[in-house]
C-alpha cells in the first residue's frame, strides 16, 4: 500500500488545530452557552416569623360635614374661606331669606287673630254654660219648660264645638308660624363641630337648591388612612393591630397607629381588602387629604418553623416550589407555603425540612439538567 507522504504545512496544521479545538471545547463548557451555572445555596432551617402586611393608603377625614341650606335660595352672605379653623355654633354664612320675614310677619299676624277667635269663643262657652246651667234649675223649679232648658244645652253644645275649633285653627296657625321660624333659623349656616374648612363651594349671590354643599368642614381629631392589602397575604388582619405609617411627604418620619376596623366589603375586581388605620396622635401639621401613605401592619409572630427566601420561591407549571440539590443533582421541589415577613422569608408547610439545600439565586433559569457550580455570591445580586 502506498503511503502518502506528510508536508510540512500538514504537520504544521495538525500540532495547531487540536490544541485550538480542545481551547474551544473548554471555553465552551466553562463560558460559553454549555458553561455550568453558577447558583448560591442556603440551608432550610427553622426561625419564627413575624408576618407583616404592607399596603398603600389614602389620607381621609372619619367626619366630614357638608353645610348647606333644606332649600333653595341665594346665599347673602359667607363670612370663611378653605383652611380657617371654625369652632361649634360659630355662624359661617347666611342665606337671603328674600320674603321669608313677611310670612312669618304675616303668620304671627293669623297667629294672633287665631287666639282673638279663641277667646270668643271661650267666652261663648262660658256664657252658654251659665245659660245651661240656669235654665236647668228654672227646670227643676218648674219655672221654665223642659224645651227651652234643652234649648239651652244644645247652645252649650255648638259653643263646644266651636270651641274646641277655634282652638284647631290656633293649634295650626301655630305651627305654621313655627313653621317658618325654623325655616328662617335654616337660612343661617352653622358649624356644628370644631373644624377646619375644607372647601367652599360657593360664593354669596350664587343660587343654591336644596341639599347642596356650600362650605365643607372636617374633624382635624378623625383623620385616618384608607388602605388596601392584597388578600393573598391579609389572612389575620384585625382591628387592633398595631401599624406603622409612612405619608409621601414625609418619608423620613414614621407614624406610630392602630387598625381601626377591617371593611366588611372587599375589592373584588382588585382582589384587595379595605381597612381604616388611624393614627395615634395626629400629625401636625395637618396632611392634605388624599395624600398617599404607605401602613405597615404587625401580624403576631408565628411559631418557629422551616422558612426559605422569597427568591428561592419559583413556579414551574403549575406548581410552586424550589430547587434543591441531593446527591450532586439539581431537583425541583414543590412546597406549600404559610406565611411571610418583609424580611423576605416565607414559611414552608410540607415540602422541605430543616438542613435541606436550597437554590436561592442563580444565573439563569434552571432545569433538571442543568450544570452548576456553587458560589458564594453572584455578581450584581444581593445576599
Amino acid at each position: 500500500m502506498k503511503q502518502f507522504p506528510l508536508q510540512g504545512r500538514t504537520l504544521a496544521l495538525l500540532a495547531v488545530i487540536p490544541p485550538l479545538l480542545a481551547l474551544f471545547i473548554y471555553v465552551g463548557l466553562r463560558s460559553g452557552p454549555l458553561a455550568p451555572v453558577a447558583v448560591t445555596l442556603v440551608s432550610v432551617e427553622s426561625r419564627a416569623v413575624t408576618p407583616a402586611l404592607f399596603g398603600i393608603g389614602t389620607v381621609e377625614t372619619r367626619y366630614t360635614y357638608r353645610i348647606g341650606p333644606t332649600f333653595a335660595g341665594r346665599i347673602k352672605r359667607l363670612d370663611v374661606h378653605v383652611g380657617d379653623q371654625v369652632k361649634a355654633g360659630q355662624l359661617l354664612g347666611e342665606m337671603d331669606p328674600v320674603d321669608l320675614d313677611d310670612r312669618v310677619r304675616s303668620q304671627e299676624s293669623a297667629l294672633k287673630s287665631a287666639q282673638a277667635v279663641v277667646r270668643e269663643a271661650q267666652a261663648r262657652q262660658a256664657y252658654a254654660e251659665t245659660q245651661a246651667r240656669r235654665y236647668e234649675r228654672l227646670r227643676t223649679l218648674r219655672s221654665a219648660s223642659e224645651e227651652l232648658a234643652s234649648t239651652k244645652r244644645q247652645e252649650l253644645q255648638i259653643a263646644e264645638a266651636a270651641l274646641s275649633a277655634a282652638r284647631e285653627e290656633l293649634g295650626r296657625a301655630r305651627a305654621n308660624r313655627e313653621g317658618l321660624v325654623a325655616q328662617r333659623s335654616n337660612l343661617r349656616l352653622i358649624a356644628p363641630v370644631d373644624g377646619i374648612v375644607a372647601a367652599r363651594d360657593a360664593d354669596p349671590g350664587t343660587t343654591i337648591v336644596a341639599g347642596q354643599s356650600v362650605v365643607e368642614v372636617i374633624d382635624p381629631t378623625s383623620f385616618w388612612v384608607s388602605v388596601r392589602f392584597d388578600q393573598v397575604s391579609a389572612s389575620g388582619l384585625a382591628g387592633g393591630l398595631p401599624a406603622r405609617i409612612v405619608l409621601r411627604s414625609h418619608s423620613g418620619t414614621m407614624l406610630e397607629g392602630h387598625v381601626l376596623r377591617v371593611e366588611p366589603r372587599a375589592d373584588a375586581v382588585t382582589e384587595e381588602i379595605l381597612a381604616k388605620v388611624i393614627f395615634n396622635s395626629i400629625p401636625q401639621p395637618l396632611p392634605p387629604l388624599g395624600e398617599l401613605a404607605e401602613v405597615t401592619v404587625e401580624l403576631p409572630t408565628l411559631a418557629a418553623a422551616p422558612v426559605v427566601s422569597n427568591a428561592a420561591i419559583h413556579r414551574n407549571g403549575d406548581s410552586v416550589g424550589v430547587w434543591t440539590i441531593a446527591d450532586g443533582d439539581l431537583h425541583f421541589t414543590p412546597v406549600k407555603l404559610g406565611a411571610a415577613d418583609l424580611d423576605g422569608y416565607v414559611q414552608v408547610r410540607e415540602g422541605l425540612k430543616d438542613g435541606d439545600q436550597v437554590v436561592t439565586y442563580s444565573e439563569k433559569a434552571l432545569t433538571e439538567s442543568s450544570r452548576f457550580h456553587v458560589v458564594d455570591r453572584i455578581p450584581g445580586v444581593s445576599k
